[in-house]
């Protein structure tokens, strides 16, 4: 049959693991260093594994594949939990940089100060890229901030510094398990978008959010202006 299928690009893989990890069906293995789609018929074409990849090695391509096999994944899930757990792969550098533990020490807390209350820039609902229509009223002549869902949290002036005066569009492509390219695109392409500004976080699950914004500008066929900043963990801009 025809379906949506992954795609694992050998020559951009550096054989991280962190796409077989993300895969919870166990479609994909390490095989000589590299990511390799090994069981076609595990992949349910949800791309979990997209914005697990930090080299965008993995895309979607529509080709012959053998349908999904759902109960042939839930037994091999069973077997796994019988000889003792999931099927874990080794990461460079001791694991996936986007799930370490790292806790930070605000300056606020030290003094033991109260901030003053600030005013929300939010200018539309929803904000969730998934909630979001193609076209909408306050899109027209609209600068867009595309963010990713931790940024608010780790970076203390979000409203002020990026939300201010723009239409926010927030997501996470790892949690919501899609890729945000075609919707982005149709908003784009669909309204009078005057600038994008991207706002990410410094993990590599990110990146799938920066693809998407820029694939989505340069599918929509316009010319409008865009910048990227990033966030690091610990709440500095980093570029």
């Amino acid at each position: 049959m025809i379906r949506k299928i992954i795609h694992i690009d050998e020559d951009k893989c550096t054989g991280c693991g962190l796409c077989a990890n993300a895969c919870h069906e166990g479609a994909i293995d390490m095989v000589d260093g590299k990511a390799k789609l090994v069981r076609e018929h595990f992949c349910d074409g949800l791309g979990d594994c997209l914005p697990a990849c930090p080299a965008g090695a993995i895309t979607f391509e529509e080709r012959e594949a053998p349908a999904y096999d759902e109960a042939a994944v839930q037994a091999s899930k069973k077997k796994q939990e019988a000889a003792g757990g999931t099927q874990v792969h080794a990461h460079p550098a001791g694991g996936c940089p986007g799930s370490q533990m790292m806790q930070f020490r605000t300056a606020a807390e030290d003094a033991e100060t109260e901030a003053p209350r600030a005013v929300s820039r939010l200018q539309q609902w929803p904000c969730q890229i998934k909630l979001l229509p193609t076209e909408a009223p306050f899109f027209d002549g609209a600068k867009l901030l595309i963010a990713a869902d931790c940024t608010a949290y780790a970076y203390a002036n979000m409203h002020e510094d990026f939300m201010k005066g723009k239409v926010t569009l927030i997501g996470c492509p790892k949690l919501d398990m899609v890729d945000y390219t075609e919707k982005l695109t149709e908003i784009i392409r669909n309204n009078d978008i005057k600038s994008v500004t991207l706002v990410r976080m410094e993990v590599p699950c990110c990146g799938g959010l920066e693809r998407a914004a820029v694939n989505a500008l340069k599918a929509s066929g316009k010319f409008i202006p865009w910048q990227v900043y990033t966030i690091s963990r610990d709440g500095r801009i980093l570029d």
